[in-house]
């Protein structure tokens, strides 16, 4: 493996939007009010241009395998930025590079200005959830902010 990391670009939305959405059908989890049926997903160059935004690519030898965000969600208290798109290829979990992705976003994050980090996620995603809590999110008793991603029923939060 030639792990490389850099930030999204255009020319990588049609590759991400298909692996995000390979790791919903994964994991059963492809409905309504989640990132699989929101349009953003298909053009996220787009929504991480935005200000106070960035998102991260991990790419094995030209192969985009997974990526990770931070992004001003509408609706978070100031200060706070979510925690978005973590997903990585399941031939490549295990061996850090979530981790790592997740570890340039809390950069990205502290770099532009934030003191807390949000996430929303699944039950099913009980190894995001692991990696969640071993970073140090606190679960919260609901949500925080407008994503409009209603089927999510996990709400965490994290100090930077």
């Amino acid at each position: 493996m030639d792990i490389v990391f850099r930030h999204l670009e255009k020319k990588d939305n049609p590759e991400i939007a298909s692996l995000i959405r390979s790791v919903f059908r994964e994991f059963g989890i492809a409905r309504p009010g989640t990132v699989y049926f929101d349009p953003s997903t298909d053009d996220l160059h787009t929504l991480f241009s935005a200000a106070r935004a960035e998102y991260w690519i991990a790419e094995d030898n030209g192969k985009i395998i997974g990526g990770c965000g931070v992004y001003p969600t509408p609706g978070l208290p100031e200060g706070c930025a979510e925690l978005q798109k973590l997903y990585l290829l399941a031939e490549y979990r295990g061996n850090g590079i979530g981790r790592k992705l997740m570890e340039l976003s809390f950069d990205s994050a502290r770099r532009l200005g934030y003191k807390q980090i949000y996430l929303e996620s699944l039950p099913e995603l009980g190894r995001a959830i692991s990696l969640y809590l071993k970073a140090g999110f606190d679960h919260i008793p609901g949500p925080i902010g407008n994503s409009g991603h209603f089927g999510c029923s996990i709400w965490m939060l994290k100090n930077l």
